[in-house]
């Protein structure tokens, strides 16, 4: 971030920032970084989590792959598509800030709601739950890890995340740069493995491939659930659009490297899996990539559950650095509490958002387990990717003449719309879950706080006086809009 002076009015007793200036953020995410940031969030727990999910629903090896290739697709399309509202809405804060600047208040407000309480915090301790699986495995040779210890190990990977986010972007990015080189090692290994295995003629899991495939409409959704999960950040660098150096160019480029680069790799790393191992072994492996590390690399396994280890933990970092914004912007809008929207003064970082977004995060943890929070979060966050898109293909019809230097086929949001469409209803109506009422219960529970707080202002007297408390212990400022 940086400070320069701004219109903006006088300070307030809550802005102690002097002569009206007030922090900004820094455009600190380069191609590179940016290419870091979508693939080191993707690449996470999913690729070594979800494919016995992924097979179970689908039933053969080859719908299985398929799954796959379809995700990958649809999170392309996805993305393109997020690409050219970057291009139009130049601000950060992803599905939020293009449903409030097309739709309005109120469906922005329930996004974030529903985002920053429930989804974001829902996935932070989904992929640090899958990092602890894998990080206290070696302590527990032959016998499954205890929840507890499991737990408190997510738990403490939240709060060193928390650290280094708090402490500065370039730290941030800096660890998604690595620890995305790393996991595409550990992921060209797997690769290559594969390869060497089908080479010496082990394609017993390729023959008669569709044999057993299951084409339940809720199966297939569930199934695309769990493969979707593996792509999940496909739209992070959405949230940090004001920290982009030269975000027209540096958005679509990086989109377009990144996510074809992860389908292809998920692919591969899925034949190497069916190349190593039977699809019924494959069913009962609890922990699918370390299966493979001892059947093809022996003595070396270890380096398998070492490398699941770093992955989840650089895409816990990516979904970190992404989800607070998130916060931070709908505060900075209005519809969070004004702390959140402040800055670190000497940090120049987002850190009580930061700290909020660990908070839910942890009680996440605690609560709940790995399965059930993808299934939940695919849904909501699918229900709201459907509303953004809608929103895109609106401006493209209402709204031509706005000026956006990248422009997506309108065929490819139509089709990311009516996916988002089967996603949500397909599991509903197939396979109805009294958990999917309560999520939609929750989210409009947030029409009981938006009239009194947000429509009509009814702020408690003492909620200034906590605010400017928590600013001078927590070291913070207001900050000012950047968008490019």
């Amino acid at each position: 971030m940086r400070k320069r002076k701004t219109t903006d009015p006088p300070p307030s007793p809550a802005d102690p920032s002097e002569g009206g200036e007030k922090l900004r953020l820094k455009q600190e995410v380069g191609l590179i970084s940016g290419v870091s940031l979508i693939a080191g969030t993707m690449i996470g727990s999913g690729i070594f989590m979800s494919p016995e999910w992924v097979l179970h629903h689908m039933g053969s090896p080859a719908s299985s792959l398929l799954i796959w290739a379809a995700c990958g697709v649809l999170a392309t399309f996805g993305a393109l598509s997020y690409a050219e509202l970057g291009t139009i809405i130049k601000e950060s804060g992803g599905e939020y800030i293009y449903i409030l600047r097309i739709f309005g208040s109120f469906p922005a407000f329930l996004f974030a709601y529903t985002s920053v309480i429930l989804v974001r915090p829902a996935g932070l301790a989904a992929v640090c739950l899958s990092f602890a699986e894998y990080a206290v495995a070696p302590f527990y040779p032959g016998c499954s890890s205890p929840q507890a210890v499991v737990k408190c190990a997510a738990a403490a990977c939240i709060l060193v995340l928390a650290i280094i986010n708090c402490l500065n972007v370039r730290l941030a990015t800096s660890i998604m740069n690595v620890f995305t080189a790393a996991k595409l090692l550990a992921l060209l290994v797997i690769v290559a493995g594969g390869m060497v295995l089908l080479a010496k003629g082990q394609t017993q899991s390729f023959q008669n491939a569709f044999q057993n495939t299951t084409a339940g409409i809720g199966t297939v959704g569930v199934a695309f659930y769990q493969g979707l999960w593996s792509y999940d950040g496909w739209n992070n660098l959405n949230y940090v659009t004001e920290e982009l150096k030269k975000p027209e160019v540096t958005l679509p480029r990086a989109v377009m490297i990144a996510i074809p680069l992860v389908t292809c790799l998920y692919l591969l790393v899925n034949v190497s899996y069916f190349a190593a191992m039977t699809p019924t072994e494959l069913l009962t492996s609890g922990a699918v990539a370390v299966t493979w590390g001892d059947k093809v690399l022996g003595s070396w396994a270890w380096l398998i559950s070492l490398s699941v280890a770093l992955s989840t933990f650089g895409s816990s970092n990516g979904t970190f650095f992404s989800g607070g914004r998130v916060c931070y912007i709908a505060a900075r809008e209005g519809h969070m509490p004004e702390i959140l929207s402040m800055a670190h003064v000497r940090c120049l970082t987002p850190s009580p958002a930061l700290l909020f977004t660990s908070a839910m995060s942890l009680v996440m943890v605690m609560s709940g387990n790995f399965t059930s929070i993808v299934n939940f979060f695919s849904f909501i966050a699918w229900f709201f990717y459907g509303m953004t898109i809608s929103g895109l293909l609106y401006l493209k019809i209402k709204k031509p003449e706005l000026p956006r230097s990248y422009k997506v086929p309108i065929i490819i949001p139509i089709i990311v719309l009516m996916a988002a469409v089967y996603l949500v209803l397909a599991p509903i109506i197939d396979q109805p879950q009294i958990e999917f009422l309560y999520i939609v219960l929750f989210m409009f529970s947030g029409v009981i706080l938006y009239f009194p707080l947000v429509r009509f202002k009814c702020h408690p007297r003492f909620l200034q006086r906590v605010t400017l408390h928590l600013q001078l212990f927590l070291e913070v400022a207001p900050t000012a809009r950047d968008a490019n």
